[in-house]
């Protein structure tokens, strides 16, 4: 089942970026596939967490999801938001914890996509919602500086 589109600006901006950590998911899926040095995409990960998903988990917590209130759908967001740095956390290039990093990150941002923000939409207001844009033009993300696209033919 197909959901529709986020309508609201701000939050499109970040739809933008959840399908460039969609591809994030991708190139380790590639590097698995092609039997890449583990290590390798262990520092794609490492960098990935330190110079994108630590800033942005900060926002969704500190910014988004008080204006949800305390309510499943955000317990259910920090819970992914823990599971995914305890896996990121791991000292280890196992490639059973990529695995489920992979896997966890794209389920988590599709349901951030389908759900959460959806959610936003209807509570939070213009102010609100100005805000959070405001906050992440302060966040970015481009792969183009990670030098090592293991990924690639």
């Amino acid at each position: 089942m197909r959901s529709t589109p986020i309508e609201t600006e701000a939050l499109q901006t970040i739809s933008l970026e959840h399908r460039q950590v969609l591809q994030v998911c991708e190139n380790i899926r590639i590097g698995l596939r092609k039997n890449v040095e583990k290590h390798r995409i262990r520092r794609y990960t490492d960098w990935f967490k330190q110079e994108y998903l630590d800033v942005h988990f900060k926002l969704e917590e500190q910014h988004i999801f008080p204006l949800l209130g305390n309510n499943v759908r955000v317990k259910k967001a920090l819970a992914n938001h823990r599971r995914i740095n305890k896996l990121l956390s791991c000292d280890c290039d196992n490639e059973r914890v990529l695995n489920l990093l992979e896997e966890e990150l794209s389920t988590y941002i599709r349901f951030e996509e389908r759900v959460l923000y959806k959610e936003i939409e209807l509570h939070a207001t213009p102010e609100d919602l100005a805000r959070i844009e405001e906050l992440h033009d302060k966040i970015g993300f481009s792969e183009d500086e990670w030098q090592d696209k293991f990924w690639l033919p």
